[in-house]
């Protein structure tokens, strides 16, 4: 390998191949807004030349990385990487990885923290960490509940698809209808959802939506915990703890979580209208 493809690190502790790290580059060039570029929009991107660039780019259209389509040329993402992200996707276990973000989570807030994924329109408890305090709230794992219902139902329902959102909706009675489009509002502007009593008499829970590769929503993370300890006060934390949690666990199923979204800018909370 010639010298000039290796380049060590500012530590000199390790060293990277510099042909990898431009192929590299060149790959997270394409985006979802940006799937398709010509070789000038590449360029542009990661500062090569164009010899160097091409060289790259049938390197990587010969590995089934890239591939070039029309005239003029452009090149997108090819099958190869697909079946990297099956491989990748395939390896990972939703309970294992969330359960040391949990963890964090449910000593964070002192309260108890649960994992639920979506499954037509119910959610589905599948980790539960109970709190440590001797009065606690518990669901247990494989508690199953509609998705219109308390904090981690909404958390969830707010952030589907209009479409399968509006036909769940649809089969809502009146009357509770236009209270659950405004709570869900409400759950979209601030990125989480809270529900004071609504699945069980005395509990306050919190929860915020979670993400895959797609960004499709797949579950949530729950906390939940007695009125008499979680008071008014402490609904702003809990609601950002909850957020970086879940966005936690969204980057680790392979969603790019945007660092100026909803998401991560929880508003103050408002007693009137909580979801």
């Amino acid at each position: 390998m010639a010298t000039d493809d290796v380049e060590a690190t500012n530590e000199g502790a390790c060293s990277t191949v510099r042909a990898v790290d431009r192929a590299v580059a060149i790959l997270q060039c394409f985006t979802g807004d940006k799937p398709a570029l010509s070789v000038l929009d590449i360029q542009k991107r990661v500062g090569l030349s164009r010899p160097t660039l091409y060289r790259l780019l049938q390197t990587l259209g010969a590995s089934g990385l890239i591939k070039a389509e029309g005239d003029p040329q452009r090149f997108r993402l090819a099958h190869g990487v697909m079946e990297l992200a099956h491989v990748w996707l395939a390896g990972l276990e939703k309970v294992d990885v969330a359960r040391p973000i949990l963890e964090q989570l449910r000593d964070s807030t002192g309260e108890t923290a649960a994992l639920f994924v979506l499954r037509e329109q119910k959610r589905i408890c599948v980790l539960e960490l109970e709190s440590h305090h001797a009065l606690t709230i518990a669901r247990g794992i494989g508690d199953t509940g509609d998705i219109t219902r308390g904090a981690s139902g909404k958390a969830i329902l707010a952030f589907l698809d209009d479409k399968r959102r509006d036909a769940i909706l649809d089969q809502v009675a009146k009357p509770r209808r236009a209270e659950l489009v405004k709570a869900l509002e409400l759950v979209r502007s601030r990125g989480y959802a809270v529900s004071l009593g609504e699945v069980f008499v005395g509990a306050v829970a919190f929860a915020a939506p979670t993400f895959n590769h797609n960004g499709e929503v797949i579950g949530c993370l729950g906390v939940f915990g007695p009125k008499a300890r979680v008071k008014d006060a402490d609904i702003p934390r809990f609601g950002a703890q909850v957020i970086e949690a879940a966005n936690a666990v969204s980057e680790q199923f392979g969603h790019r979580v945007a660092k100026t979204g909803k998401q991560l800018k929880p508003r103050a909370y408002r007693k009137r209208g909580a979801a």
